[in-house]
Order: structure tokens, then C-alpha cells, then sequence
């Protein structure tokens, strides 16, 4: 049994849509002239509303509120974001032999909304999201603390720059996946683990690393921050 944690937007909930509109009516209630694009995404050295905020050349007085609208958006909306095709059926397989948990800079009432709505109530144990105290790296460790306290596998599963550093910096594994918000490019720069490009292509890592328990680059694991092939 191995500890799988995933970030929610771009790495689970197809939100790519939903951010650049609901940044871009933020900024226009705000009265800030930036218009967003998926670059101020890609370009983020950090993945948060606040610092989303600060791409859109939010003033410093303003992020909170910017903040607070974007997941107001998020929570208003009539219907949840979809999920990437194929990655239901990778969850729910996972969840089957595997800890799972979701650490997010988003809502923890969004992320439920988003499980109910593609019947994954069942298979998340835990949500550390913008609405729990702690930075993402204290999350992870918090995670692993709960739930892997034996010395079982961690990995962190998420779609940004950030992601891959705050799991090195939890001193967990990295999965960078290729379909979210930032492209293969900036990932790579991050250095993760392993980049993989499909949901069964995330699927068949995990299982290569979790069949390694506690020797993660076995002889059977590609190199480190190669893509999954």
C-alpha cells in the first residue's frame, strides 16, 4: 500500500477553462486591465490564486479579494469541472490497494463538489485544501504523517512546477503530469520524478513505483525527470 496525494486543479478537475474566466471577470469587477491567458498559468513560479492574482498585476491590496471571488466563482458555478478523460477509471483503481489524498490550493467544498459529481466520493481519504492550515509542503508531510507513517511509499501527483518542488521539498516522490496547466517544458525544468503524458500512462507509473515499496528508482524505473514511454 503506497500514499497517493493529487493536486485537484489541472492534475484531476479539467479547470483550465474556469481559471481563465473566473481570473479575468475577477480582474474586470476589480477594475484590473489584464487580460488572461493560459501563459500567465504556464509562467507561475508558484501555482495559487495568490500568486495567479499577482500574474494578472493584481495589486497587493487587492489578491484577497481577487482570491475570494475566484473561489466564489468556483463554488457558484451550476456544474463542476469535468474530469480528464480516462483518469475516473485510474482513481478508482488505485483507490483499491492505495491511500489516496488531494492537496490543493482550491476549496475543499469545490474538490467534494467535483467528487460527488464523478462518483470518486469513496475513493479520496483525505482533502488538505486552501481552507486547511499549512503550506503545500506541510500538507504533504501532514499527509504522510497520517498515512504513512510506517515508512509506505508517498508519491505527489500534480500538473505544476510547484507541485514537483514542494515534493521534493516533503521529501516524497514527484508525478508530473503533461495535460494540466504548465507545459512538459516547464515541468521538466522542475525536475520531477517522472512525467507522464495520459492517465494510463500515470497509471502504470504509479504501479511501477509502488511495486517498489521502498526502493522508488529501482532498475525497472526510467531516469529521473525522462517522460513515462
Amino acid at each position: 500500500m503506497a500514499l497517493i496525494l493529487f493536486d485537484f486543479d489541472g492534475a484531476l478537475a479539467d479547470t483550465l477553462g474556469d481559471l481563465l474566466q473566473f481570473g479575468q471577470e475577477a480582474c474586470d469587477e476589480l477594475g484590473v486591465k489584464h487580460t488572461a491567458t493560459h501563459d500567465d498559468l504556464n509562467s507561475l513560479e508558484v501555482m495559487s490564486f495568490a500568486t495567479y492574482g499577482t500574474q494578472l498585476e493584481v495589486p497587493d491590496e487587492l489578491l484577497s479579494e481577487f482570491v475570494r471571488r475566484c473561489l466564489e466563482k468556483f463554488g457558484e458555478k451550476k456544474s463542476p469541472p469535468g474530469i480528464f478523460a480516462g483518469l475516473g477509471e485510474v482513481i478508482r483503481e488505485l483507490s483499491t490497494n492505495h491511500v489516496l489524498g488531494i492537496v490543493t490550493g482550491n476549496s475543499s467544498d469545490n474538490v467534494k463538489a467535483f467528487l460527488s459529481a464523478h462518483g470518486l466520493d469513496d475513493c479520496i481519504r483525505a482533502i488538505y485544501g486552501v481552507d486547511s492550515p499549512g503550506s503545500k509542503v506541510e500538507k504533504i508531510s501532514l499527509a504522510q504523517n497520517q498515512f504513512a507513517a510506517g515508512g509506505e511509499a508517498v508519491c505527489m501527483v500534480g500538473d505544476s512546477a510547484s507541485d514537483i518542488r514542494a515534493a521534493r521539498e516533503a521529501g516524497v516522490k514527484s508525478i508530473a503530469v503533461g495535460w494540466g496547466h504548465q507545459s512538459a517544458e516547464t515541468l521538466l525544468r522542475a525536475r520531477p520524478d517522472i512525467l507522464t503524458h495520459s492517465p494510463s500512462e500515470l497509471r502504470e507509473a504509479i504501479l511501477k513505483l509502488t511495486a517498489k515499496s521502498n526502493d522508488w528508482l529501482g532498475k525497472d524505473l526510467p531516469e529521473r525527470n525522462e517522460s513515462w514511454t
